[in-house]
């Protein structure tokens, strides 16, 4: 759906920056391209920070970048386009190709050039990037020192470093200086407790200052950090941060959730009998819990408060240590067996997350970004990385939905929000409970909007538009866990196109595989990425000589990052993921991607969520449908006529399931994706590994013995 400016819109709070017209495509790629949904203004494209990068690149010698092309783009016509109207953008999609392919092909003048240019805080040194050609062995800027947390603590003042709401209505605003002190204290606590480089801090905490405060203590001292949300139990903390071997355990007292509070405190005994290396651990109240004396049943546990209480604020010691020296260990999220533990460089995931937020993202000083997200997510560690744009994070505590469902639009307005994140699923339970923010709320800061989890559907894009904002830059982020970065993301200055991501991020050689390893300009295949990225894992623990590691990215394509997503470029030069190849069907032969079924399936109102799965029957195998309804409706056979009818018109014949099942709930993992391959395990009768990655996993037994799949 076109979003065209009327006179009514034209003095409306959110009137889109440009109509999309209706005619010809406003960048040239060809009549097969979608129109756009939104084309930013020329005012709004001429102040991105990608157009004052290109300006500052062709000045400073890009040569050969299209930095001087996409420059001129950005702040006026694009090349060969002098008769362009004053008051109209012309979409920059060539220039942007063009820089992205030099920020490729030419790594060490870009990555140099970045440094530069975003004022990373260290020492860069001479090299910028040995063993360029061989992946995953290359390294980045290795005789650069720096340290994670003094660029994101660049900050002294008394401005909201974090404002922090919760679902129950408490609501925090910590200062830069607030959040600088208590970081030294903190910093000097864990040095007390004898920690130094390369000591592994756990954290089972909500999502609070306390927690952003952690991360930036930890590794101010070059401590590397571990997190993991409250309502994981005993076994699955235990079966990450075991892995882990923390020293130093911080744990809450307990969390709210949809209006219930949960005691987390008990837990705490069985989890610190399975963790041996940890040598004490903290309790940071958020129910309640006494804010002085020792945590009761808790062996060796003594409160925050008392943990710091003997040092006093002063200037942080940052320690500066080498760009691959790590910072984070993250977690896959699958449930194929014991999660990974995936080891993160300090100075590759900062130098990524600045280039997302900066040049991508289009996050500036002052800026205040939200993602919804949880301390057991990398979206996370990506938020609180906005501190290095001296930017304000927002944090949210509790369900997104609670106490109603516009409490995230509350804190948008509450806050100023300016960027705000959240899931594809959010977005489409909200369209089916017929909420409009736009006619409730102002959010007149609200310039970015980003969704990531999951494919975003076409039917989002429009609700968001229809819905929430209409003058708002909607880009759908694809990334991941392993990489703590994103592959495809926002392009500032491009149009945006129902169901599309933009396009691929600058310094990632985004490609498109044929099962034979061939690169495709159509069709959909396999998302690699051919050339190395300063954010590749440092690897897995417990995986001394690499094999795990290697097999799991590189073991399908030699030398090229597999990243398992199912993918094909649009013809305006965006992408748009079908789903993750292992829970790719094959049915009769033919591929299909799950997001091309869930897509239609899910846009009928009566559906809430769909999951497909491919069940062994006979020789070969039958695409089997789950879906879950809304609440009391029944799965009859005219509902199932209309979900093969409109399988079959917008999706293909091929795509109409061999049976429609009717179950109560669908698992999900607790960062909101689908479980396909838990699922069909279990309707083979297997075990599934790795429960513990579920967010509900009793859901698993509305899918065992169904006697529809006999």
């Amino acid at each position: 759906m076109y979003h065209t400016m009327t006179d009514r819109d034209a003095g409306s709070r959110d009137a889109p920056s440009v109509a999309a017209p209706r005619a010809a495509a406003a960048d040239s790629v060809g009549p097969a391209a979608k129109p756009p949904l939104w084309i930013p203004s020329r005012e709004r494209t001429r102040a991105s920070n990608l157009a004052a990068f290109a300006a500052w690149l062709a000045e400073h010698g890009g040569a050969g970048s299209g930095a001087e092309d996409l420059a001129v783009a950005l702040n006026g016509c694009a090349p060969g386009d002098p008769g362009a109207p004053p008051d109209r953008a012309h979409p920059p999609t060539a220039p942007y190709h063009a820089l992205w392919r030099w920020s490729i092909e030419h790594q060490e003048a870009f990555w140099s050039a970045a440094w530069d240019w975003f004022g990373i805080v260290g020492e860069r040194g001479g090299r910028v990037l040995v063993d360029g050609d061989r992946m995953p062995h290359a390294r980045y800027f290795p005789d650069a020192r720096l340290n994670f947390a003094e660029n994101l603590l660049r900050r002294r003042t008394d401005d909201p470093a974090i404002i922090a709401w919760s679902e129950d209505g408490r609501r925090r605003v910590v200062s830069w200086r607030e959040l600088h002190d208590l970081t030294s204290r903190l910093a000097q606590a864990m040095q007390g407790a004898g920690l130094g480089p390369g000591d592994r801090v756990a954290a089972l905490l909500p999502n609070v200052p306390e927690a952003v405060a952690i991360l930036l203590a930890a590794t101010s001292i070059g401590a590397v950090l571990s997190t993991a949300s409250p309502d994981f139990g005993a076994r699955g903390v235990i079966d990450r941060f075991g892995q882990v071997g923390p020293r130093l355990l911080f744990v809450t007292d307990g969390y709210s959730y949809r209006g219930r509070r949960y005691e987390t405190l008990s837990r705490v005994p069985e989890i610190l009998a399975g963790l041996p290396t940890v040598e004490r651990t903290i309790v940071v109240p958020n129910l309640g819990a006494p804010a002085a004396g020792h945590a009761p049943a808790i062996p060796d546990g003594v409160s925050f408060d008392n943990f710091i209480r003997p040092f006093e604020a002063r200037a942080v010691d940052f320690v500066r240590l080498p760009f691959d020296h790590p910072v984070f260990i993250l977690f896959s999220s699958g449930t194929t067996g014991v999660p990974k533990c995936i080891v993160h460089r300090a100075g590759g995931v900062l130098l990524q997350h600045i280039k997302e937020h900066r040049l991508h993202c289009d996050i500036k000083a002052g800026a205040r970004v939200f993602y919804f997200t949880t301390l057991g997510w990398m979206m996370w560690n990506w938020l609180v990385s906005a501190l290095a744009s001296e930017a304000t994070i927002l944090l949210w505590d509790g369900s997104p939905v609670h106490p109603g469902n516009e409490a995230l639009f509350d804190f948008a307005d509450g806050t100023g929000m300016t960027l705000m994140g959240v899931s594809p699923g959010y977005l489409e339970a909200l369209r089916k409970a017929g909420v409009s923010p736009r006619g409730t709320h102002s959010l007149t800061e609200l310039r970015t909007f980003l969704s990531t989890g999951s494919p975003l559907a076409a039917a989002g894009f429009d609700y968001v538009y229809e819905h929430v904002r209409r003058d708002v830059h909607l880009v759908s982020i694809s990334g991941g866990t392993d990489l703590c970065a994103c592959f495809l993301g926002a392009i500032p200055g491009w149009p945006v196109r129902a169901g599309e991501i933009q396009g691929p991020a600058l310094g990632m050689a985004v490609d498109v595989f044929s099962p034979g390893g061939s690169s495709m300009d159509e069709g959909k295949g396999e998302l690699v990425c051919t050339r190395p990225f300063p954010s590749l894992p440092l690897g897995f623990l417990n995986d001394d000589e690499g094999s795990r590691y290697l097999g799991t990215y590189f073991g399908r394509f030699p030398g090229v990052w597999h990243h398992g997503d199912y993918v094909e470029k649009t013809p305006a030069g965006g992408y748009v993921i079908h789903g993750r190849s292992d829970a790719t069907l094959n049915v009769h032969g033919v591929r299909i991607g799950t997001a091309e079924i869930y897509r239609p399936v899910e846009g009928l109102d009566e559906v809430a969520e769909a999951l497909a799965v491919a069940q062994r029957w006979g020789e070969g195998t039958r695409m089997v449908l789950f879906v879950r309804l809304g609440p009391g409706l029944p799965l009859d056979e005219a509902l199932r006529d209309r979900i093969r009818a409109v399988l079959r018109t917008q999706a293909s014949p091929r795509h109409v399931p061999a049976k429609i099942v009717q179950v109560e709930d669908i698992p999900r993992t607790r960062s909101g994706k689908i479980v396909e391959l838990a699922v069909t395990a279990v309707v083979h009768g297997e075990p599934v590994a790795n429960v513990e990655a579920l967010a509900n996993p009793e859901a698993l037994e509305y899918f065992r013995g169904r006697v529809e799949l006999a």
